[in-house]
């Protein structure tokens, strides 16, 4: 038997640890200089030997193998980046001069954010570890969809062509295999656009090109002709797009045939959350449509996916990044508990960059076990941002539109989820109010209703008890309804036309939950 044969690793890989040394072994576990960098076998050659020495797929292995893989990779990535002298000094402030023993001791790496992304991989990119004169490199970049700052990364393109390929595996076997069904050809569309620099709609379709069986088409945005045509092509199909994009696919769809409308079988849907408004109305034109999160960043093609349609639940693809949910001192949460999201790109020789928070938070789920697929989940809880900031208390806008749906629907018979379109707060400080609008198809039909059912100071007073159920993210005992009174602040309830302006979107078309004016 190869001294590398399945046999023997079933005797000796009992111990995970070990395992992964052999697959990392000692003499690639620390590169001595830059030039050695570009010679390190792929983390996705690991992966693939993992698979080869164990017998089963690499998203089937047990968890204690993939974490002792993935531990050796990052023991890997800051020995590599000892090598750069920027990092080098940015590690030793935190007293790390050296690869982490435990998960425990890599949460000691202090966390990144886009300023630091920004400094090491924009303008001379002195970050990179391999400077960008090697060559082979992809810049990847965001018009800034948030903050209106332009945003880059670097890749090295081999590396990024292997997470397409684990990535869209992934999505095939374990996302869209039981939607696409039959003998017919079956289609995987994408309506996203590079219009905002060169981001998402790169990254995204390489992955969607490397889903085995399917026929790509990086459609773009598009008019209802268009759409209705590629409807037009025999078998089933899906569509990954922005939340916005994904919503008007009911518009855009309402003059196909029958056999084409039940031909739509996954909606893939980015940008966090899809309006339940609008899942209702594409379930009514689409009888056969599963509507699913894929969840990404520029920073990280693919960080979570939604495998089920009745479960909100994402799960990691399993090797492709190391992705934490950590408080804010940058260590895990118990499952359960919320926290921000923080991922590490695994395949980063020549350009890694560690503990990236994307500036979303995440609920810790219990990890997939049994037979199948084993892999980390999580649940989206917002944007870091989608905080409500009423002097010095902070309130979570999420918890505050449910608590806020939940008493106008008793107390006034609307249902906000069934009414609107689009809804954001918007807090002007300077004036304290804070407004939510609500995109709707009768404007004047529901403000009547609303004001009749709850008079003059019933807005205030439903709001404010609102946010008084919403716990504050960092100091929930200021969350009562006193504390919410005595604040100063009014509140106010405005139901808006369908893309009415007093609605801010960004430059791609999303429409962030809260903005802050003044």
């Amino acid at each position: 038997m190869n001294p590398m044969g399945t046999v023997e690793i079933d005797r000796a890989g009992g111990d995970a640890a070990e395992l992964a040394a052999r697959l990392i072994p000692d003499e690639e576990l620390q590169p001595w200089s830059v030039e050695a960098v570009p010679s390190l076998p792929s983390f996705a050659s690991k992966m693939r030997q993992c698979e080869r020495l164990r017998g089963t797929p690499y998203s089937e292995t047990p968890h204690d193998v993939q974490d002792a893989l993935v531990l050796r990779r990052l023991q890997q990535m800051v020995n590599t980046m000892l090598l750069n002298p920027l990092w080098k000094e940015r590690l030793a402030a935190s007293d790390i001069g050296g690869p982490p023993a435990t998960f425990e001791e890599w949460e000691r790496i202090p966390l990144s954010d886009k300023t630091v992304q920004r400094d090491m991989f924009m303008g001379d990119r002195p970050g990179m570890v391999v400077p960008l004169s090697h060559g082979g490199f992809e810049v990847v970049a965001s018009g800034g969809t948030s903050d209106g700052l332009p945003l880059e990364i670097v890749y090295s393109l081999r590396e990024l062509h292997d997470t397409y390929r684990v990535a869209g595996h992934f999505m095939g076997t374990y996302q869209l295999r039981e939607h696409l069904r039959g003998s017919d050809p079956k289609w995987l569309f994408t309506s996203l656009a590079d219009y905002q620099m060169w981001s998402s709609g790169t990254m995204v379709g390489g992955v969607l090109q490397q889903v085995p069986g399917v026929n790509y088409i990086g459609a773009g945005p598009v008019t209802g002709p268009v759409f209705q045509h590629m409807f037009s092509y025999q078998g089933p199909k899906a569509l990954m797009g922005i939340s916005a994009g994904v919503a008007i696919l009911s518009d855009l769809g309402a003059g196909l045939s029958r056999e084409a409308r039940e031909s739509f079988r996954v909606a893939l849907y980015g940008s966090g959350v899809l309006p339940h408004r609008k899942r209702a109305e594409l379930r009514a034109l689409y009888p056969n449509i599963a509507i699913l999160s894929y969840f990404a960043a520029t920073q990280a093609e693919t960080i979570g996916l939604q495998l089920r349609d009745d479960s909100p639940v994402l799960s990691a693809v399993p090797g492709l990044h190391h992705i934490e949910i950590v408080d804010a001192d940058g260590r895990a949460v118990a499952e359960g508990e919320e926290g921000e999201l923080v991922v590490t790109r695994l395949h980063a020789h020549e350009a890694p960059l560690l503990r990236l928070k994307l500036g979303d938070r995440m609920i810790r789920r219990p990890a997939l076990t049994g037979p199948g697929l084993k892999t980390r989940r999580f649940e989206f809880a917002g944007r870091t941002g989608d905080v409500l900031h009423l002097n010095d208390s902070q309130y979570s806008a999420a918890l505050a539109y449910n608590a806020l749906r939940d008493d106008l629907r008793k107390a006034a018979g609307v249902d906000l989820d069934e009414a609107a379109h689009e809804v954001q707060f918007v807090n002007h400080r300077e004036y304290k109010t804070i407004t939510l609008f609500a995109s709707v198809d009768d404007a004047e039909g529901l403000t009547h209703t609303t004001a009749a059912a709850l008079g003059p100071a019933g807005v205030q007073r439903v709001f404010a008890g609102a946010l008084a159920r919403s716990l504050s993210l960092f100091n929930d005992r200021e969350a009562t309804q006193a504390a919410v009174e005595k604040s100063g602040y009014g509140f106010r309830l405005v139901f808006v036309h369908r893309a009415s302006p007093e609605i801010e979107r960004t430059a791609v078309g999303k429409v962030p939950l809260v903005r802050d004016r003044g």
